[in-house]
């Protein structure tokens, strides 16, 4: 049995009626995580403690206590995810971890995805933001601007599946031939199958968080995003159950062009709820993102979409995310364990410091969560850089008068190892330092 560090001297955060209540002296979980989480969990540490110090001086302080899953758990309790750590997370509410690696191939699901199932999480919340001085492949990175409310606990990603020849995808063949009167298969061998299910009670509770916060926030377009065309039970349900709970919830009047209007009682602000195909939507994003703010999807779709944004405002080592439920969250770098680059103090840590700052607003420490802000975008603005920030993206103004075999290794190594003009290359410490700096 594992048992954890507790500080004495913190406190629990509490929910009611609702309502996340943070104490002055909280206890936050955190998972150091895998690879290179040994690198970027203490720089978002050292940054948090700061900003809140700057913000209310001693009268208020996180108690961080480490807790374990991935590679450090399972050497220390032969358990990916301990039974421990979830209660944990359950007990203190609110807990933050680095990037953790699920082996491939020996038949454990992710450990993010049991997370999110155990403490059902049913929204992955993930903002993208431009920061100027971050290098992007996009001409006006700056328009792309929204945050996407990701269903978080069914479709595919429940995990339902039965491998190519077993029992279990026999029978589900077999039942759907024979029961179900239907041969939708056109290889029957060698078939492996999966289940996707949605739900009207899953589906309304991620929406209704989407446009709740749309409302909040003043936002003025809510996209419903969709394969309803050709899925048309699960993923068609998702787009009708939305516009339900747009009339019957929200008081929504249907416009001329088919989206509808809501108007927030208390503001008198207007809210545009629309719809879109996936596939198109991956188009709209590049081609007009400025007609996108907060986006409503489901899981898989949800996955794509996030990373796709990510990548047109510099990439995934930039994006925050969250993924939240009913009183309990859990904020989290959003990249990879990257093991190679473990250790070697090299990294961008922008992910899980602004996953941070989310966390911080999720708890009303508002104040701190400003400064965070104002220093990551500060040290980017002044491209006081990691690495993988500052290099500039191969190609995109190299012109290559001679075809690609003919370069040599050491020009196509000078192609990928130049950086951005004007950047100053700073290590993973000295970039949590630049951020404090820029405060």
């Amino acid at each position: 049995m594992i048992k954890f560090n507790e500080p004495k001297d913190g406190a629990i955060i509490s929910y009611n009626n609702g309502v996340i209540e943070t104490p002055d002296k909280p206890i936050v979980p955190y998972i150091i995580g895998d690879g290179i989480g040994i690198d970027v969990t203490p720089v978002m540490k050292r940054v948090l403690n700061y900003a809140i110090g700057k913000a209310y001086g001693v009268s208020k302080e996180i108690k961080w206590m480490e807790i374990y899953a991935g590679q450090q758990a399972l050497d220390i309790a032969n358990n990916l995810l301990p039974d421990e750590t979830i209660e944990a997370m359950k007990k203190y509410r609110v807990s933050i971890k680095g990037p953790l690696t699920t082996p491939i191939g020996n038949g454990f699901k992710s450990i993010n995805v049991s997370i999110r199932q155990k403490l059902d999480l049913f929204a992955c919340v993930r903002p993208i933001r431009y920061f100027p001085g971050t290098n992007s492949p996009m001409v006006e990175s700056n328009m792309t601007d929204m945050v996407v409310f990701r269903e978080n606990t069914e479709d595919l990603y429940t995990g339902i599946e039965w491998e190519p020849n077993s029992e279990g995808a026999k029978k589900i063949i077999n039942f759907i031939k024979e029961e179900l009167g239907t041969s939708p298969f056109r290889f029957e061998e060698h078939c492996g199958i999966g289940i996707k299910p949605v739900s009207k009670e899953g589906s309304e509770r991620l929406i209704t968080m989407a446009i709740d916060f749309a409302l909040t926030e003043k936002k003025d377009f809510l996209t419903i995003v969709h394969k309803g065309n050709i899925m048309k039970f699960t993923e068609g349900a998702f787009r009708d159950w939305a516009y339900t709970l747009v009339v019957e919830k929200y008081k929504g009047t249907s416009n001329s062009d088919g989206t509808y209007t809501i108007l927030c009682p208390k503001t008198e602000h207007k809210l545009i709820i629309k719809d879109c195909i996936a596939d198109n939507f991956l188009q709209q994003i590049i081609l007009v993102p400025e007609q996108h703010e907060v986006i409503a999807t489901l899981n898989l779709n949800g996955d794509y979409i996030s990373d796709a944004l990510a990548a047109q405002v510099g990439g995934i080592g930039i994006a925050p995310g969250a993924n939240i439920g009913e009183g309990y969250a859990v904020f989290e770098a959003t990249h990879g364990s990257a093991e190679n680059y473990a250790g070697k103090n090299r990294v961008n840590p922008s992910s899980i410091i602004l996953s941070g700052e989310m966390m911080l607003r999720y708890m009303g420490w508002n104040e701190a969560a400003d400064y965070v802000l104002k220093g990551v975008k500060g040290a980017i603005q002044k491209k006081q850089l990691t690495f993988d920030l500052a290099r500039a993206r191969a190609g995109k103004k190299f012109i290559r008068p001679k075809p690609k075999e003919k370069y040599t290794a050491k020009e196509v190594k000078e192609e990928f190892t130049r950086l951005v003009p004007g950047a100053t290359l700073v290590s993973t410490q000295g970039f949590g330092d630049a951020v404090i700096d820029n405060m």
